[in-house]
């Protein structure tokens, strides 16, 4: 096993800024507490010649583990199985020492060889503070490095440090912690429960450590491996000793005041004082409210607006490239895999770049300022009302542009059961994918002429109603899945406020680049699978009587309409064609379970179509009705085509009604593979992504069945 030495630091204490300065590394950094939710690692070449893995480890504020990704930390700095690490580099904001010192002395407890990388000196000066580096490391009984981590200064006093920690290898006597007799007593007990249960010689320092960790942490439902004399023996522990948790922190605060005392001089009343006076205006329940819608409609103008020209841009390449593809392969399956099956695939991949790039640009300029924690804090009330955490406001509002991205935003929420309730609750959120539907519907199923209140257009108010539809539903399924199969208190939002900064360019750049890079290579890849599957449901098999009817039909056009009638011939071969494919054989198996809802065969196909994005809909339903392919929701000819489609009996299939059922589904569906995909990768398996798709089809299912036969009970079809 490759030896390594583990940076930690409380979150926004520039530790990551750090580790991409000693390693050249490209980590994701961030001046927003739960950015980094990951264990990243480099080669460091330290100044001997030797090289060994640094380990950038998620922040956290101790060694008590209350969430997953605080147990990476935890489980890292004390290992359950395998070697410790060689030395731990705890990185202290130099500008808030005495919350810095409480992880410092947790570590330090362990036993383990420890550097203090006091960073941020730069801020430190800037506020009148001194630090007295000598005396703080002479108490401590470790070496303390000043340094900035922004630039070179302190680097390489920091690596000589790490170099002379791990070969010294040594502990001190003086990091133990000191407990009251009683407290001491149930510690030890707890130590002694670790230690026959480790098959692992553990020193003396390690169970002692080990036992704080399990008393102060111990008891959450997320934390697994917990045996059951584990657990029980804590439980003793704190009925013996109610007070327990607080003497542990008690006895290291106090130990932090002292040190604060001898090392810790200048005036610390001025410390932040300008984020102080911003955060009047910006954490206030009324005008932080408005500064945040001020700021999120702003947003989402912007991604809207400068998305939509690339996003064209993109499909008329991947438009460009088929029709390369077509003029240089003749026609035929080849040919129609790689224009319809891998090139469209991949253009239903790279579509999504534009927006997933802007939205990442902007959550990060958001999280590298330090305005993002505000808006957490600002929203938190009326987030926990539904069960949703606060920082769960910031991806909901993602998905509005669309899923993928909002699903990713999640990992700034430090709770996993918080993280699945919204990334299982978001996809209900009318993303931009869903726009070409409802405007397709709308313009079909409404007349134009209908006015609500006699001014507002009928298609409108539905529209609009599709939106309110899913922010109802959206709330409403966080508000069950908490009370569920999720089911447990809503957190108390405990977030650190950090000062605001100006945004680095090189953190904003990395951070649009491993986002929508992490899109591409992992969803992207079972969307490009999903697309080649669809195109071959839609393509095979193909009946030899159908081709051989339309060809003698085409050998017999003549006259200057040549070229028309040609392409009529082509939309109704494809049509029919589609008709005896797989797809058309499931659409008219599926027809018995959606024609309660309203629905033909037909739009059955495109059902199954849009599973690859829910957009497909429409250009399934364009190759249908014999339109083409590449019809979208504007195309005149698609819209009379599906005002005149009729069913076996003679009634429309497009009705008001059907229409607003049809919107409903789309609403409420799972269909968007690239979520689904997304959701498998942040949920860490396949489990919650097949479970957001059996409770949102069903949703969808139940929902629009109740709302098609009861308008019909009522008349209205």
């Amino acid at each position: 096993m490759t030896r390594h030495v583990l940076l930690a630091g409380n979150p926004n204490c520039g530790k990551t800024t750090l580790f991409n300065g000693l390693t050249g590394s490209r980590a994701r950094t961030g001046n927003y507490p739960g950015v980094t939710v990951e264990r990243r690692s480099a080669t460091l070449a330290l100044p001997g010649g030797s090289k060994i893995e640094l380990v950038d480890l998620p922040g956290t504020y101790s060694l008590t583990a209350r969430s997953a990704e605080e147990r990476v930390a935890v489980d890292a700095i004390l290992p359950p199985q395998g070697d410790p690490p060689l030395a731990v580099v705890v990185v202290a904001d130099a500008t808030t020492l005495s919350r810095q010192l409480y992880l410092a002395l947790s570590v330090l407890e362990t036993g383990l060889p420890v550097v203090v990388a006091l960073n941020l000196m730069d801020e430190a000066r800037s506020l009148g503070l001194v630090i007295a580096t000598d005396e703080l490391a002479s108490a401590l009984d470790v070496e303390v490095v000043p340094l900035v981590g922004r630039t070179s200064e302190g680097r390489a006093e920091l690596l000589a440090a790490i170099e002379r920690a791990i070969a010294k290898g040594t502990t001190s006597s003086r990091r133990g912690l000191e407990l009251p007799a009683e407290a001491e007593a149930q510690l030890g007990h707890v130590a002694q429960v670790l230690k026959d249960e480790d098959r692992t010689p553990r020193s003396e320092a390690w169970l002692r450590t080990r036992a704080a960790w399990a008393l102060l942490s111990i008891g959450d439902d997320e934390l697994s491996g917990v045996t059951p004399t584990l657990r029980a023996a804590v439980a003793a522990a704190h009925e013996r000793v109610p007070a327990l948790d607080e003497m542990i922190i008690a006895a290291r605060y106090a130990r932090i005041d002292a040190l604060l005392a001898r090392a810790v001089r200048g005036n610390t009343k001025g410390i932040r004082s300008a984020t102080e006076r911003i955060d009047r205006w910006l954490t206030h329940p009324l005008w932080g409210a408005v500064a945040f819608a001020v700021v999120m409609a702003a947003l989402f103008q912007a991604l809207f607006t400068w998305s939509e020209p690339l996003v064209g841009g993109i499909e008329a390449l991947v438009g460009l490239a088929q029709d390369l593809v077509h003029a240089l392969v003749p026609d035929g399956p080849l040919a129609s895999l790689l224009a319809d099956g891998i090139v469209a695939g991949v253009g239903n991949v790279i579509v999504f770049v534009p927006q997933i790039a802007l939205l990442s640009l902007f959550l990060a300029l958001l999280e590298d300022s330090g305005y993002l924690a505000r808006v957490a804090f600002v929203i938190d009330r009326l987030m926990r009302g539904v069960g949703l955490h606060g920082r769960a406001f910031v991806p909901l509002l993602s998905g509005f542009a669309c899923a993928v991205p909002a699903v990713m935003a999640t990992r700034t929420i430090e709770s996993r059961r918080d993280r699945l309730v919204t990334m299982l609750a978001l996809p209900l959120m009318s993303c931009s994918a869903r726009l070409p539907v409802y405007a397709l519907v709308t313009a079909v199923a409404f007349p134009r002429e209908a006015r609500v209140f006699g001014v507002l257009s009928l298609g409108a108010v539905a529209l609009f109603g599709m939106y309110v539809l899913s922010v109802v539903a959206t709330l409403g399924a966080a508000a069950v899945l908490r009370r569920t199969v999720l089911k447990g208190e809503t957190p108390a939002l405990i977030l650190e406020l950090p000062p605001y900064r100006l945004p680095v360019a090189r953190n904003i750049a990395l951070a649009v680049w491993q986002r929508t890079a992490a899109f591409v290579g992992n969803a992207g890849t079972v969307i490009l699978a999903i697309s080649i599957v669809l195109w071959g449901l839609l393509s095979f098999p193909r009946s030899g009587e159908i081709d051989a009817r339309y060809d003698a039909e085409a050998a017999a056009v003549v006259g200057e309409s040549r070229e028309a009638q040609l392409a009529e011939i082509e939309h109704h071969r494809s049509e029919d064609q589609l008709g005896v494919s797989l797809a058309g054989r499931l659409g008219r198996a599926f027809e018995p379970v959606i024609e309660p809802l309203g629905f033909d065969w037909k739009i059955g196909v495109g059902l199954i179509a849009s599973f690859a994005a829910r957009e497909v809909l429409v250009s399934t339903l364009g190759q249908v009705y014999g339109v083409g392919s590449d019809s979208d929701e504007t195309s005149t000819t698609l819209h009379d085509r599906l005002r005149a489609a009729r069913h076996p009996d003679g009634r429309l299939v497009f009705t008001p009604l059907t229409g607003l059922a049809l919107m409903i589904f789309f609403v409420l569906a799972a269909q968007c593979m690239s979520t689904l995909a997304v959701v498998r990768r942040e949920a860490g398996g396949w489990g919650w992504a097949l479970f957001m798709l059996v409770y949102m089809n069903t949703l969808a299912y139940v929902v629009t069945l109740i709302v098609y036969q009861g308008g019909r009970a009522l008349g209205w079809a």
